[in-house]
């Protein structure tokens, strides 16, 4: 499997407006944004964002309109230049790269999937997916092999010769993954990439997304405002507000931890059972007890374990990691606390 790489974002500003050198100093020893636009009339977009993006991985970063995601995920691959900060690839800071360095950092270690799929409306599905190996010059004969490969693992064999026109939303969305994924790039950079896509079908694309992820392996910024949809995709998830990062973690983390009253109440409508995992409320054994028959895996959400435990008639079962080596016991008492009162849980 292919070595991924993940980035560091290190002291990122970002400052919309004529002059925004001038202020920097200002916001970095205190100014708020609304202090900053009412004096000033510049906005604050970014403010002393600290990140790291595993390699591998899927990160997400969410918050709501306004809160400076499609900023930062734009700052990554050079599209919008901080005001201060750095943004760091193989220890490469992105910030620094001239003109052509960047041009083959975009071409080359990155790939973009748009939130409204960017196809091109006078090329084919397989024209459309060759698109990023024409602009590296990479011959047809070359290319179409590779893209003909990607098109079948996105469902969309048979429609190499259609039109983005001819195809729903969702099949136009499979062909700008086919596109992205046929590059062959380090970093996949997924703006709001399903947000304009039916429920059903944007459940559809998270399941293709997982199920490839699994074997790429690839290291994955994905970019949405629906908290779902990042605990169900998310490795991690780093949660904006007004251009300010309030918490990064696991959706665990985030659901069972809030950082403070704004994702308290971000998150308060969670099915925690959806979301935490049996290996987070594993306890050791109790003295005298006898380990339990029934066993599940560690990975597996407590609302699945509950109900194979109830359906198996027992109120405590074994925890195995990926190994099959146990980590403890869990018990119904438990998974049912932890779905109510998540201080309950242990950290």
């Amino acid at each position: 499997m292919t070595e991924r790489s993940g980035i560091q974002i290190r002291s990122l500003y970002k400052i919309f407006g004529a002059h925004p050198e001038r202020y920097i100093k200002a916001v970095k020893t205190g100014m708020t944004k609304e202090e900053l636009n009412d004096k000033h009339n510049h906005v604050l977009g970014l403010q002393n964002i600290n990140l790291d993006i595993e390699p591998g991985q899927i990160s997400v970063i969410m918050g709501l309109s306004g809160s400076g995601k499609s900023t930062l995920i734009r700052h990554i691959n050079g599209l919008i230049e901080p005001t201060a900060g750095e943004i760091l690839y193989e220890g490469r800071d992105v910030v620094a790269m001239g003109p052509t360095e960047l041009r083959a950092f975009r071409r080359e270690k990155t790939a973009m999937v748009f939130q409204k799929f960017g196809l091109l409306p006078h090329r084919t599905v397989l024209e459309n997916t060759c698109y990023g190996l024409d602009i590296r010059g990479m011959s047809r004969e070359e290319a179409e092999p590779i893209a003909r490969k990607w098109i079948d693992r996105v469902g969309l064999t048979g429609f190499e010769d259609y039109y983005p026109k001819q195809l729903s939303g969702g099949m136009q969305q499979r062909v700008g993954l086919a596109r992205a994924l046929a590059n062959d790039a380090d970093i996949l950079l997924m703006d709001e990439a399903f947000s304009a896509l039916d429920p059903l079908i944007r459940m559809d694309m998270q399941k293709v997304l997982l199920e490839l992820q699994d074997e790429l392996q690839k290291t994955i910024i994905f970019i949405t405002h629906d908290l779902d949809e990042a605990l169900r995709l998310g490795d991690s998830i780093a949660i904006l507000r007004d251009g300010k990062m309030e918490q990064v973690g696991t959706g665990q983390d985030i659901v069972l931890r809030p950082a403070n009253d704004y994702i308290a109440e971000f998150v308060r409508e969670v099915n925690r059972g959806r979301v935490i995992r049996a290996d987070r409320l594993a306890r050791p054994m109790n003295e005298g007890e006898e380990m339990p028959p029934f066993t599940i895996k560690g990975a597996t959400v407590i609302e699945k374990v509950a109900r194979a435990m109830s359906e198996a008639g027992v109120d405590v079962a074994q925890v195995l990691n990926k190994k099959g080596e146990n980590v403890g016991v869990i018990d119904s008492a438990t998974i049912l606390r932890a779905m109510v009162t998540p201080s309950d849980v242990a950290a």
